[in-house]
């Protein structure tokens, strides 16, 4: 696993946060750890085919994906992350993926995503465990998105 896979996701999560919630997130600490789905998080899980294989994931706490949704919404207090809520969430993974597809193009990787998968339950995620190479985004008033890249 190479730490240059998560660079276009990490870059392309800042301008898009930036761009959908007026925020400018910054950069926690890049790790490796053991990829496992909590309760009470919103996973949005994102394929990757073509030169690169695997899944893109971006975690985030259940309150922070609402206060997320919220202010890409304009600041319209959101409260459950209902059908729209969940829309909108889904929306800025595709937006984020799609963009570090680019990226990846521009630089001689070609990779395809697959649309976005929410998954709000470690049992309904049909994942298995294993280890990701991870980044958390820190955005001030909102809280962490965690970046996961599980590239083979």
């Amino acid at each position: 696993m190479k730490a240059e896979y998560i660079n276009p996701f990490l870059e392309s999560a800042r301008i898009v946060i930036e761009q959908v919630a007026n925020i400018r997130p910054t950069t926690g600490q890049l790790g490796v750890k053991d990829v496992k789905f909590v309760e009470k998080y919103i996973w949005i899980q994102i394929g990757m085919t073509g030169q690169m294989e695997g899944d893109v994931v971006f975690g985030l706490a259940e309150d922070v994906a609402l206060k997320m949704v919220s202010a890409m919404m304009g600041g319209f207090i959101v409260t459950e992350m209902d059908e729209m809520g969940k829309s909108a969430i889904s929306e800025l993974g595709n937006m984020i993926s799609g963009n570090a597809s680019t990226m990846l193009f521009n630089q001689g990787v070609r990779v395809d995503i697959t649309p976005p998968k929410i998954v709000q339950s470690a049992t309904a995620a049909g994942f298995i465990p294993k280890k990701a190479l991870t980044i958390p985004l820190i955005m001030d008033g909102i809280g962490e998105l965690d970046i996961q890249v599980l590239i083979t």
